[in-house]
């Protein structure tokens, strides 16, 4: 376990069991159709790799970042850094992200690819912490509910750090206080 963690929350077994499980319901669900991964940058990149490799049905990558955070705080105002390259009309999108927080990101993209006009729009998840709710996002897929705890790893990161841990853990309040950034 890395120094700067309190606890694992989610050991490699756990998270390899959760997003084939994930891929199983996916590929399911989308049985005969073609589904668009539209991945949320950064923090999805580890999950959406191995959920698309868990996903049985035909599929497209896309990606979007979006911004809300600063360090361990969400600023609660959105916005788009890198926009889809494809069009998703008509096309069975499920967005990819790692975690739903506040929902407040979640709710700002479902309203801008609302207006895109895909056959079907869901919502996939890794991580789902309804205790930091503020904004009611309708989640078809979620890994695993987590508690209100700060957590880093597989693909989650504080200020750009951990994000190449093959767990997720708990991060240690000193560590959030007195980081330092690698330049």
């Amino acid at each position: 376990m890395h120094k700067d963690l309190r606890e694992v929350l989610l050991s490699r077994p756990e998270l390899e069991a959760g997003v084939k499980k994930l891929g199983e319901r996916i590929s399911a669900d989308y049985a005969g159709r073609c589904v668009t991964l539209v991945g949320v940058l950064k923090g999805c990149v580890l999950f959406m790799s191995d959920l698309a490799k868990s996903v049985s049905v035909d599929t497209r990558m896309d990606f979007m970042m979006l911004s809300s955070y600063s360090g361990a705080h969400s600023t609660g105002v959105v916005r788009i850094l890198l926009d889809l390259k494809e069009s998703i009309e008509d096309c069975d999108v499920l967005i990819v992200e790692d975690i739903v927080d506040s929902g407040l990101t979640m709710e700002y993209m479902l309203q801008n690819l609302r207006t895109r006009r895909p056959r079907s729009l869901e919502v996939c998840t890794l991580l789902d912490k309804p205790s930091r709710r503020r904004a009611q996002v309708p989640i078809k897929y979620a890994g695993f509910t987590i508690e209100d705890k700060f957590v880093v790893g597989y693909g989650l990161d504080f200020n750009g750090l951990y994000r190449n841990l093959p767990y997720i853990g708990v991060l240690k309040p000193e560590a959030i206080e007195g980081k330092n950034i690698c330049r």
